[in-house]
């Protein structure tokens, strides 16, 4: 609105000063510039469409081209539609799913990359506000919640989904927290869930970025049921149908229209017991002596891969990543949330490590694959460039608020 009141105003002054023709063009590139700015905000808009059905809203994420990556004005966008659903009582429960092959890929972190570019740090911390204020209102939320999750399901994307009441997992599922490889660490509470999950998987997850489908996150707890891709019409249509906000009514409705799978010979529950072995010690260098220890006696691929996606990673993440985790098994949601929040800031900053603008940069930019992480080497991160993830904000730094005088968290 600025650039148009700029423009807005060259054009009176030039228009004593400068010909018909002159006043013409300048007139169209107004014309131009407003008509831009208008499908600007109708795109902004669009990121997040909302279906209406008797009883029940859905939220749509619609940037298919970009996986459904999240932006500040889809944060935003949701925590306002969120609210004012919760209080209608018209509305029953809520829903969520994605346009095209994602639900929801995670932050838009090449957005953030561009930002950081740029110097505008505190439009990155805006995303970050806005995004966990989101995850807390979900992780609170008063009315049952269905989110589908069909197709990529990562990082962000979890965290905007798990919270929830019930996740349908598909055959088209795949689930990760792949932060670490580009030198950030599992956030949008994923320390809350992952540490929640059944023994040390929570660690391997969040120290390897290990996929899963969705078969997997069924039986580890990230999601509740399993429905194939191609039945996902009929179970829309049966939701859409139901005239209730009980929990029970809505899961049975899940259950009739999903499916009963079993994990298969792959699957990440025969894993179990070596990952438990493995990820219950106390530090990254012992985790990975003792998968490597595994992988020299068994020679299970599993194992193989997994040492060798711990040795790709950045290692300050890695260290920064597991002590997150360890935290969060003792923390509620919003002390996760408010947590992450400061080693968030604190990640983007390069004050302490140039890790995630590098890491982004070769994956996701450059797509060099070649980071150059910063300390290089396990050995050379210190128990201060950990702690001071952890810090307090700076006293002119504002930590992050949450409604938890309004809204309690439920664990």
């Amino acid at each position: 609105m600025q650039r148009l009141k700029s423009l807005r105003h060259s054009v009176t002054t030039a228009s004593l000063r400068f010909s018909p023709h002159w006043r013409r063009s300048l007139l169209k590139s107004v014309a131009d510039s407003t008509a831009a700015a208008t499908r600007e905000g109708e795109d902004l808009q669009n990121q997040v469409l909302v279906e209406g059905r008797s009883c029940s809203r859905a939220a749509v994420l619609n940037r298919p081209a970009a996986l459904n990556a999240l932006t500040t004005n889809m944060g935003i966008r949701l925590k306002k539609l969120y609210e004012s659903w919760e209080d209608n009582s018209d509305i029953g429960f809520v829903m969520m799913k994605g346009s095209g092959r994602a639900f929801c890929a995670g932050g838009d972190v090449v957005a953030l990359y561009r930002l950081i570019e740029q110097g505008k740090v505190e439009d990155c911390k805006d995303f970050f506000r806005n995004s966990y204020m989101f995850i807390y209102i979900l992780g609170t939320y008063l009315k049952p919640h269905v989110a589908i999750l069909d197709g990529i399901t990562m990082g962000g994307g979890a965290g905007i989904s798990v919270p929830g009441t019930f996740r349908v997992a598909t055959d088209r599922s795949i689930f990760a927290t792949p932060e670490i490889h580009i030198g950030f660490h599992p956030d949008a509470g994923a320390s809350f869930y992952l540490s929640h999950l059944t023994g040390h998987v929570g660690e391997y997850l969040a120290l390897t970025g290990e996929r899963l489908n969705g078969v997997d996150m069924v039986a580890i707890g990230l999601a509740t049921h399993f429905s194939m891709s191609d039945k996902l019409s009929w179970v829309d249509e049966r939701l859409a149908k139901l005239m209730t906000d009980d929990p029970s009514v809505i899961d049975s409705s899940l259950a009739q229209y999903g499916d009963v799978v079993y994990p298969d010979k792959t699957s990440i529950v025969h894993r179990l017991k070596i990952i438990d072995k493995c990820f219950c010690h106390d530090t990254v260098e012992e985790i990975i002596d003792a998968l490597e220890e595994e992988a020299n006696r068994s020679n299970q691929d599993w194992c193989i891969s997994a040492v060798k996606k711990l040795k790709e990673a950045s290692p300050l993440s890695l260290k920064v990543s597991l002590k997150s985790i360890r935290e969060g098994r003792y923390q509620t949601l919003d002390e996760c949330l408010v947590r992450e929040y400061r080693m968030s800031l604190h990640g983007i900053s390069k004050e302490i490590s140039n890790d995630f603008h590098e890491g982004v940069r070769a994956r996701l930019v450059d797509k060099d694959m070649a980071p150059k992480w910063d300390p290089p080497t396990l050995e050379h991160v210190s128990v201060d460039m950990i702690d001071s993830y952890f810090s307090p904000l700076e006293e002119f730094e504002p930590e992050l608020k949450l409604p938890t005088n309004l809204r309690e968290a439920f664990v």
